[in-house]
């Protein structure tokens, strides 16, 4: 999952980072309003994380500047303990919750998980497809009670194509959600992950449920 990351202070900007990228979050940073629009305008995003207090262009009016530009990823928002009055209007700009700082990180983590799962229309950490159970929370994958030995790069494909279900996704759309934005990306690497995943789900169950659609891209039918 990739996530905008929106914090001006440098030390919590750079202590939030790295706890995303551990819980395998792909994540680019935003010091301040400006920079936050340009990535929220130039990038697919799974969700993001929005300090409210920020230089020049506040929080607020990048949340309202991004709904009325139709980006609908998922918003947390970061205010400042005892300001209610900022977490109203944050929520009403069109953020999807909020975390009073400070906060402890498995919170936020857990928030983040969430509103994932919940903008993908799903309710449990657990996504079930089939004898397929994916824990988004644990990030580990059963085949019946068989658990898949994945590598993170293997996890953030397969659980992209979970969360998306019967929808074709394209090689360009699975590279923008699991790189960085200065990583040196290469599509055909995905195909290198795709096969790896066939050959793991067909090991665990004679499974076959991601369909190559030629020239468009992938698509995960969830097996019987």
């Amino acid at each position: 999952m990739r996530a905008l990351l929106v914090e001006d202070e440098e030390l919590l900007r750079q202590q939030l980072a790295n706890s995303l990228r551990e819980a395998g979050y792909t994540v680019d940073e935003a010091p301040d309003g400006e920079e936050a629009l340009y990535f929220g305008r130039e990038f697919p995003y799974d969700v993001a994380v929005m300090d409210l207090g920020l230089p020049g262009v506040d929080g607020i009016e990048v949340i309202e500047t991004l709904r009325r530009e139709d980006k609908h990823f998922p918003i947390l928002i970061l205010t400042a303990r005892g300001h209610w009055q900022e977490r109203v209007r944050g929520l009403e700009a069109g953020g999807d919750d909020y975390l009073v700082k400070p906060f402890h990180t498995e919170e936020l983590l857990a928030r983040l998980n969430a509103l994932v799962r919940r903008s993908a229309g799903f309710s449990s950490p657990s996504i079930k497809a089939g004898p397929i159970v994916l824990d988004t929370s644990s990030q580990r994958v059963r085949v019946a009670e068989a658990e898949l030995d994945l590598t993170s790069y293997e996890y953030k494909v397969l659980e992209y194509l979970m969360l998306h279900p019967d929808e074709v996704v394209s090689k360009t759309t699975l590279t923008e959600h699991i790189y960085e934005q200065d990583c040196d990306r290469d599509s055909n690497v995905i195909e290198v992950f795709i096969g790896r995943l066939r050959k793991k789900l067909e090991a665990a169950g004679s499974l076959k449920p991601i369909e190559t659609l030629r020239g468009r891209g992938y698509r995960f039918v969830a097996p019987e």
